[in-house]
């Protein structure tokens, strides 16, 4: 065996070491690693980190993005939905949602038995609470793994989980006392953003490129004291931009004229075209009323709005539907095959974890992101609905400031009472609404702060070229994953082999409660002490707004679960499923309670 081979086996086996509580849960056997550095040359593969956390670490979070992708990708229901209507296509999507949500929580919980006994991993952002594109307000939540949500060592996890609760429901309970218990205890808390499946619409309706998984992990929690999603203004251009728009007195934020930006642009690379400017952004005619300004700004520019007849340079077509993400790992410069010099940058609005997941990329690959707070509703321009988002919703003429604000005298109650609660909502999560925009580090409370950037790719993402999951034979599957800090850059492909039948994988995969409500029979089943912490850890993704915490105690209230998100016949079965737990397994599931 010659050097290279030798290498190989032990970069292969380091891997599996490392990563083998995911790859034992999930029941994988790691065939082959390759990784591919875009940025960074390491002296070691094998030892090499690029990222604030260990080496295991490192490949712990590597792994799990890389089994979600997998997971998702082959028992999400993948292009199920295509041509369902939207009620069809919504369950479609909560199951490909649950699929996705489960892989990654067992994987962190897996990943939190390795790290140092005073860490943890806390959920400080996620998606799936607010409707999207299509999407209605009693189609319920999507399964997610959202705000609160504690990966670590069991006394760890307790003393944490007590700590959010008072974050949660104790308004005289602050963020700064939060750091201050931490602190005291001597606890480290890495906070993370997460949306386990980006562009579910377009997994579920088959779509040959775009769902992928996204994992930011900063080196502390984020400012946020309760569970937020909402809509955030984004402007993405690269710094240099900012900066020397900056060296001639013009601020380029997300408020600025389009036209000024243009020539910040132009006066930041010299000679470049305005037709050659290509701005990625959300397309639609939902999307009109609240950046149809933007793109006229933009087109009277004479800049190209990015559309699906267009090629990246990966070769790919974007898509505009969904997925605001993935296009800021694009955003740069380039020539084409005539030496002309092109830019790709992105505007308009992203969902808040999308937002401040793209903001945190922006010291690592050298970008300027403007973000602005937005309300959830799509009446008014981008400009004015932020505008709106710094009334004081308790003012007792809060409805005569947003009616002059957006020159409309006829609002009606329910549509400013929605202004009024996205504006709580916000505050209550610690959102800063006080300043003309924000930025990822405004999230974060010390001043100095690294990221983790991860992404698996279920399918091809056209905006960095990385390929999705491929079948190399019957059981073994290629996943690609990308790891981005500020040391470095770096994609990783796994060979992992399935180690038990489709049939059976896909049971390792899917979440007890789904197994249970798609007919297995829980009544004659092995029955393990893990189920009920599996059980609250599905309920936490499943069905969040039903819950609610006193003491140790979980609150299920079915009553405040919709139809759309479990039916009424689940919803039965549901309840037969836990009260059955209740009965027979009276201590391991004294934490729960029916309502």
């Amino acid at each position: 065996m010659d050097i290279t081979d030798m290498k190989k086996k032990n970069l292969i086996s380091q891997w599996a070491f490392d990563t083998r509580p995911i790859l034992g849960r999930l029941h994988l056997w790691l065939e082959d690693v390759r990784i591919e550095r875009m940025r960074g040359n390491p002296e070691d593969d094998i030892l090499d980190t690029i990222s604030f956390t260990d080496d295991r670490t490192e490949k712990m979070l590597a792994m799990t993005l890389a089994v979600t992708a997998l997971g998702t990708r082959l028992f999400g229901h993948y292009g199920q939905g295509a041509g369902l209507e939207k009620k069809a296509l919504n369950i479609i999507k909560k199951d490909a949602d649950a699929i996705s949500a489960y892989a990654m929580s067992e994987s962190l919980w897996y990943l939190s038995r390795t790290l140092p006994e005073n860490h943890a991993i806390m959920v400080c952002l996620g998606e799936g609470l607010m409707p999207k594109g299509g999407e209605t307000l009693e189609m319920g939540a999507n399964p997610l793994l959202g705000f609160g949500r504690i990966y670590a060592r069991p006394q760890v996890a307790k003393f944490l989980e007590a700590c959010v609760l008072q974050l949660i429901n104790d308004p005289c309970y602050a963020w700064e006392d939060f750091k201050r218990e931490t602190a005291k205890r001597d606890i480290t808390v890495w906070g993370a953003a997460i949306d386990t499946l980006e562009n579910t619409s377009r997994f579920a309706k088959g779509e040959e490129t775009g769902p992928l998984t996204v994992l930011h992990l900063f080196d502390q929690p984020l400012a946020i004291t309760d569970q937020y999603e909402g809509y955030i203004g984004t402007l993405v251009v690269p710094g240099k931009v900012v900066k020397q728009a900056a060296e001639d007195s013009v601020l380029v934020d997300f408020f600025t004229p389009r036209h000024l930006v243009v020539k910040a642009i132009q006066k930041a690379y010299p000679g470049i075209l305005p037709r050659h400017i290509h701005v990625w952004t959300l397309g639609g005619e939902k999307r009109a009323r609240r950046i149809g300004q933007i793109w006229d700004q933009w087109k009277e520019s004479g800049a190209h709005l990015v559309d699906e007849t267009w090629s990246l340079p990966s070769g790919y077509a974007p898509f505009t539907d969904s997925g605001t993400y993935a296009p800021t790992l694009t955003v740069g410069d380039w020539e084409d095959e005539n030496q002309t010099r092109h830019l790709f940058i992105v505007d308009g609005y992203a969902a808040s974890a999308e937002a401040i997941q793209a903001a945190s990329l922006a010291p690592i690959l050298d970008l300027s992101v403007s973000l602005a707070v937005l309300s959830s509703k799509f009446l008014f321009p981008a400009h004015t609905d932020a505008a709106t988002m710094k009334l004081d919703p308790e003012s007792h003429d809060f409805a005569d400031q947003l009616q002059t604000l957006v020159n409309d005298p006829h609002l009606d109650t329910e549509t400013i009472e929605t202004y009024r609660e996205s504006i709580r909502l916000a505050k209550k999560a610690g959102i800063p609404l006080d300043r003309r925009t924000i930025s990822a580090g405004d999230l974060l409370f010390e001043k100095k702060w690294q990221a983790l950037a991860g992404a698996g790719y279920m399918l091809p993402d056209p905006y960095t070229g990385a390929p999705g999951v491929t079948q190399i034979c019957d059981d073994t599957y290629e996943v690609t994953v990308r790891l981005t800090t500020a040391m470095g850059d770096k994609r990783i492909t796994f060979a992992l082999r399935l180690l038990e039948n489709i049939k059976e994988s896909k049971l390792v995969f899917s979440p007890l409660l789904n197994r249970f409500l798609k007919g297995e029979d829980f009544m004659h089943r092995a029955v393990k002490i893990s189920d009920s912490g599996r059980i609250r850890n599905e309920l936490q993704t499943l069905c969040y707004d039903a819950l609610t915490y006193h003491g140790d105690t979980v609150v299920l209230a079915f009553d405040k679960i919709s139809e759309a998100t479990i039916s009424q016949d689940n919803q039965k079965k549901l309840r037969q499923i836990l009260t059955w737990y209740k009965k027979n397994y009276p201590i391991w599931f004294e934490w729960l309670q029916l309502k």
